[in-house]
């Protein structure tokens, strides 16, 4: 189980930290970014923030997370999300589904992030995004919570893919996560967001047996994926 993933670029090492679930700290030229701050994780000793990246407001609080910004954003701090976080963040700059923004030396692009297996929960098409983040010519993709669509499978030239796994609905199975890089074929990929038990548990409810089942289904993953790409484990669900 890896810490942190280091990756050498044009302008320095950038450094992506797994917090907790779907929440990823990443350090590059001096700066700090978030993808989905979350409370969950343990932001105690959070570096301050100029740039914070939310892949969903409709699905919990573990995207986007009012009380987590406050903690890691800085004053002026710029916060990219979908249309659908307006409302807890007034002031965050709305990215449409294959819209682009560079904040100083980094380029993000807007990845479209949906459902395609009926059911609820269902995120529907242009609600939330995935992103693509540029940095010193390192391509580095947060799926954020979707199936493997067509917006998906068009991507080239990723050096690290965050994928989410497990979803309801038998969403994103390992071996949908395993098909799914085939087609676009990262280097590395690190699943997420796929212990759906860990938010229960942290409550108090909850199977305890789901986290032994959530961390197998990751060895099965490395295993469907053997040859294709390497598969790390980040440290997702600290026990508490």
């Amino acid at each position: 189980m890896r810490a942190d993933e280091r990756l050498s670029s044009t302008a320095g090492d950038i450094v992506l930290r797994p917090l907790a679930h779907s929440s990823v700290q990443i350090e590059f030229s001096g700066h700090t970014i978030y993808v989905d701050p979350w409370s969950g994780a343990d932001l105690s000793r959070a570096r301050p923030s100029d740039l914070v990246i939310v892949t969903d407001a409709d699905s919990g609080a573990h995207h986007l997370d009012p009380k987590a910004l406050v903690k890691v954003r800085q004053p002026g701090g710029t916060v990219l999300m979908p249309a659908s976080g307006s409302a807890k963040v007034p002031d965050g700059v709305v990215l449409a589904n294959g819209a682009t923004k560079t904040i100083g030396n980094v380029t993000v692009d807007a990845v479209a992030a949906y459902d395609l297996t009926p059911g609820e929960p269902f995120h529907a098409k242009g609600v939330a995004n995935g992103y693509v983040l540029t940095m010193g010519g390192k391509r580095v993709f947060f799926a954020g919570v979707t199936e493997c669509i067509p917006e998906i499978k068009a991507l080239r030239d990723i050096d690290v893919a965050f994928m989410p796994m497990n979803l309801p609905n038998g969403r994103m199975t390992p071996n949908a996560v395993a098909d799914c890089v085939r087609s676009f074929k990262p280097k590395v990929v690190y699943p997420y967001h796929y212990d759906q038990g860990y938010i229960a548990r942290l409550a108090g409810r909850g199977d305890p047996k789901g986290a032994a089942d959530a961390a197998a289904s990751v060895k099965t993953l490395a295993s469907l994926l053997q040859g294709v790409a390497e598969v790390r484990e980040g440290n997702w669900y600290p026990v508490r």
